[in-house]
């Protein structure tokens, strides 16, 4: 679908853009800290188990974290503990691919459209014609894998690897076990890669790609890496941490849009509904959330719903979104002029 805007008419870095601020910094590490306690007992949920090492995982591990865009991270309960960033990293190595070779290549290759099926669907591709449909499903994250930068998969995965440390603020270590796991028990996804090639959506070897993207997954994060990467995404692409510029803003632009519509699979528009900011699961229990120009909440609970979602994690990061006043959509009015005004820092 096109939308008609002349070529050139808002040139990427001249658009408007939606800031706020977050509440005080003693109010926001206590609203972190209540938010871990209310939840840390809930016991819904299943550890994922389809990927042998990630069953052994601790169902009680908890962590909440939130990092702001002035650098400044509030995190509690498990929020050191490591694992494996799984398809969380789909949102960013979208961000890297599409700040490589651009908006409209990525677009016209993946797409960005909900499946509004499981992420590991096979019978999205091919109701879709092969179109993966975007890159936070299985199959669209490995059409993106299969664009990054190289001529080999050891560049492509140099080329990631490296991007991701970057959003992180520090080197990420890849978790052999993890990666040693899923490699022998990833046939479905080599599967889709095989099909995507099929349908010439692959624009590298399928079963390369599909290791290049197992160890993408198995690079080794903490709840607090996650809301530092998110709170990359959430000040225009640059860490705020590091000061560096990872990707552009306008890239930051595109993969918080993707993430709003499907972060969370299937149940993307329950999660913008309920939540109102774009969000990231993924099947280790993370999951990040961006308020851009405020910045990015993770938190991490190994059991899951239905989904692929953790459990914790969803209602950790409801309660925040409306305490801290992130929602995307929140608005009152405002006393003196009578007009509605983006909501900073709303009442839990």
């Amino acid at each position: 679908m096109q939308f008609g805007l002349d070529e050139g008419a808002i040139a990427d870095g001249d658009d408007a853009i939606s800031t706020g601020r977050l509440p005080d910094p003693d109010r926001v590490r206590a609203l972190v800290a209540a938010a871990h306690e209310r939840y840390r007992d809930l016991a819904d949920g299943v550890v994922a188990d389809y990927i042998p090492e990630l069953g052994e995982a601790d169902p009680g591990l908890f962590g909440v974290a939130v990092a702001s865009v002035k650098g400044v991270v509030f995190a509690v309960g498990d929020s050191a503990h490591e694992i494996s960033i799984q398809s969380i990293s789909k949102a960013f190595v979208f961000a890297l691919v599409c700040d490589a070779i651009g908006h409209d290549e990525v677009w016209r290759t993946v797409g960005v459209n909900n499946t509004g099926l499981p992420f590991n669907s096979v019978m999205a591709l091919e109701l879709n014609g092969g179109s993966p449909m975007n890159p936070m499903v299985n199959a669209g994250a490995l059409a993106t894998t299969a664009l990054a930068p190289g001529a080999t998969a050891v560049a492509k995965w140099e080329f990631l690897h490296e991007g991701l440390s970057r959003f992180a603020g520090r080197p990420l270590a890849l978790d052999i076990a993890v990666y040693e796991s899923e490699a022998a028990t990833n046939q479905r996804n080599q599967a889709i890669a095989r099909l995507l090639q099929s349908y010439g959506r692959m624009a590298f070897d399928p079963l390369q790609t599909t290791d290049v993207y197992t160890k993408q997954c198995s690079l080794l994060v903490s709840t607090r890496d996650l809301a530092i990467m998110a709170a990359t995404l959430a000040d225009g692409g640059v860490n705020p941490l590091t000061g560096e510029r990872v990707v552009s803003a306008a890239t930051s632009r595109d993969t918080l849009a993707v993430m709003a519509t499907a972060g969370l699979y299937e149940m993307s528009g329950d999660w913008l509904y309920e939540i109102g900011m774009p969000g990231k699961s993924g099947v280790s229990g993370g999951i990040i959330t961006v308020s851009p120009g405020k910045g990015g909440l993770a938190t991490f609970s190994p059991p899951l719903d239905a989904a692929g979602n953790s459990v914790r994690g969803q209602v950790a990061t409801r309660y925040l979104s409306r305490a801290l006043g992130l929602n995307l959509f929140a608005s009152q009015v405002d006393a003196e002029s009578g007009s509605s005004v983006a909501t900073e820092g709303a009442r839990p």
